[in-house]
């Protein structure tokens, strides 16, 4: 394998988490995903308490229940392992990955914005941000208006003027560090980052981003596991297949399990089956003999030695019955006398 090769490889883990297996982790990655989404019905149940959302939020909301009942139909599958549901499902785990994103970066800049607005103490005309979200984000966080952004206040006493007798008092308030370090400058994205609070954000974020990213690469996986699988099996039991490939080089792919001559690929299904292997195919169907195929073992052992067994059995039944120690025979047959030997 070529260095170049090795670089642009896509991981493809064996376990989950070193302790699971590809099954239970995905299983466990859609269960995750099926909490994350159900938020959608509670967002649009807001709606009829008279809560305001703006077109940003609305259009999370929308998409998390319609993300919901996908995720729900192609969840059962997992342990059916259907090549078909099993591949739409890693591929919507991708696509609501990036959106994920998409719709985490528009909120972290709307908060990040909000935030330095009221670090700058400039809270009259909130800054509204992607999709308008500003104004509602500064509404529900619980920031407060005060006219003075201080840290503390000094009251300064001096004695009254004339024959009353009393004090004058001063209050001087201490500018916050924010509104030192702010002055008269515009309240910036760059300034809500660098807040202290917003960095431990950013870190929390980056670290479960990291871990989206391996579970992307879980569900792939085992998806690409099923596939391979299907494959081996129809080839086992006689299905109709594409012709294998020749070739044994590294890059040979195997055929695919959606090809227009196979039972998976009649109708939409197979067409969809075939666009979702275009993109990628190296990936699901690719690998030759110099690759790691410890997969096929755990998916395909059972049944290589279930046959292997049941061959086994019926050649220890031949000898048996040639060499005369088969099992008795039942009392009601009757055997013919040119197998008894009497005449």
């Amino acid at each position: 394998m070529s260095l170049s090769r090795m670089r642009l490889q896509v991981p493809r883990p064996r376990t989950f988490l070193y302790l699971m297996s590809l099954r239970t982790g995905t299983e466990l990655i859609a269960l995750s995903l099926l909490l994350n989404k159900i938020s959608g019905i509670y967002g649009l149940l807001a709606l009829l308490t008279g809560v305001s959302l703006s077109p940003l939020q609305l259009s999370m909301y929308i998409y998390s229940v319609l993300a919901l009942i996908l995720t729900a139909y192609l969840s059962r599958h997992i342990r059916k392992q259907s090549p078909l549901q099993n591949l739409a499902l890693a591929w919507f785990y991708i696509i609501d990955s990036i959106i994920n994103a998409l719709y985490t970066a528009a909120f972290a800049m709307t908060w990040f914005l909000v935030i330095s607005q009221h670090q700058a103490g400039r809270t009259g005309d909130i800054i509204s941000g992607p999709g308008n979200a500003g104004k509602t984000i500064d509404d529900t966080a619980g920031f407060t208006s005060p006219e003075h952004n201080v840290t503390h206040v000094d009251v300064v006493a001096t004695p009254a003027k004339g024959l009353t007798t009393g004090q004058d008092a001063v209050a001087i308030g201490t500018p916050s560090s924010s509104m030192a370090a702010m002055g008269t400058k515009t309240p910036s994205l760059g300034h809500g980052v660098l807040q202290p609070e917003s960095m431990t954000s950013l870190i929390v974020i980056c670290s479960l981003w990291a871990l989206r990213m391996y579970f992307v690469f879980v569900v792939m996986a085992y998806a690409r596991s099923v596939l391979r699988r299907h494959i081996s099996t129809s080839y086992d039991t006689g299905l109709a297949m594409p012709r294998k490939p020749e070739s044994s080089s590294s890059t040979s792919s195997r055929p695919n399990p959606f090809a227009s001559t196979t039972r998976e690929g009649q109708g939409w299904p197979g067409r969809l089956g075939r666009v979702m292997i275009a993109v990628g195919r190296g990936y699901w169907l690719g690998g030759g003999a110099d690759e790691d195929e410890s997969w096929a073992v755990g998916l395909t052992g059972k049944f290589r030695k279930d046959e292997e067994d049941a061959r086994g059995g019926l050649m220890e039944r031949e000898r048996r019955r040639r060499s005369g120690t088969g099992p008795p025979l039942p009392s009601n047959l009757q055997v013919p006398r040119w197998q008894t030997g009497v005449s």
